[in-house]
């Protein structure tokens, strides 16, 4: 009834369904029914429910119990709808029209949330969730993870002189240009606030952090954004510090505190350079 719409994938059990949620490509809803052998709608529904990864997925129980009893259960629980068979097709597709459309805009709410609304690249917020979730990993995995700061050299002069108009075209552009740099599926590239940026580069050593760092200071040098305002280029330059966590490195200092002394070591010799 759904497959000229929809992709559907079928779990014939409870534990199927769990396995297809919690995986790479979890579904954007799903219709489960109440009775089913070995595990319950309801229990399915709480495990799900419980668990931050698949939290956020609909629910719309399907089922021949007809109780009002029933239906608050299904709801109390975490459902979304709930539809007592016999069904008529059409009312059952309305329904799940109206909760795709409700998870489509869910989802663009959630993706706006993570972005800068100037820049468009991620956002503070983006970084900071994906930092805790990767200093773990590292640790997990045993595997280094690279931290790369960076700041646009006397940009509050460029903004006073220039105007905030003109400020903001800059940033749009060093954002835009930075993050194409920035290619591999696990790195993340944010705005970190004002005219600094960072990059998070999982399982990258210092000579790669170093080869990144380098490579965004030259891209930014190489535009030759006019700044008649610098006091060390007629252009727009960049100073980058990055630093490595390595998972059997025991340090006091975070990984963020480290990259920003590298990039505060940047500025103090001169700017438009890196420092790690």
């Amino acid at each position: 009834m759904l497959k000229d719409e929809y992709v559907v994938q079928v779990a014939s059990k409870g534990l199927k369904a769990i396995e297809i949620a919690s995986s790479q490509e979890p579904p954007d809803l799903i219709l489960m029914d109440i009775m089913m052998p070995e595990m319950d709608g309801y229990e399915v529904c709480r495990t799900l429910k419980s668990n931050s990864s698949t939290s956020g997925i609909p629910i719309i129980f399907i089922s021949a119990l007809d109780e009002v009893s029933d239906e608050a259960k299904g709801l109390s629980i975490g459902a979304v709808d709930y539809i007592t068979k016999p069904f008529h097709p059409d009312i059952v597709k309305a329904r799940v029209r109206t909760h795709m459309d409700l998870k489509v805009k869910k989802d663009l709410l959630e993706k706006m949330s993570h972005i800068d609304g100037l820049t468009e690249v991620a956002n503070r917020r983006s970084f900071d969730l994906q930092y805790e979730k990767e200093l773990k990993r590292a640790q997990r995995n045993q595997q280094p993870l690279s931290l790369i700061m960076l700041d646009i050299d006397f940009f509050k002069p460029y903004n006073d002189h220039y105007g905030h108009g003109k400020g903001d075209e800059c940033l749009i552009k060093v954002a835009s240009e930075l993050q194409s740099i920035i290619c591999r599926p696990g790195d993340l590239f944010a705005r970190y606030g004002g005219e600094e940026f960072v990059a998070l580069l999982p399982e990258t050593d210092a000579v790669g952090a170093r080869k990144i760092a380098e490579a965004m200071r030259a891209k930014i040098d190489s535009l030759g954004l006019l700044h008649e305002y610098s006091a060390i280029a007629d252009h727009v330059t960049m100073s980058a510090g990055f630093a490595v966590k390595q998972p059997n490195l025991k340090s006091g200092e975070t990984l963020l505190e480290m990259a920003d002394k590298a990039l505060y070591r940047a500025k103090a010799a001169g700017r438009n350079q890196v420092q790690g």
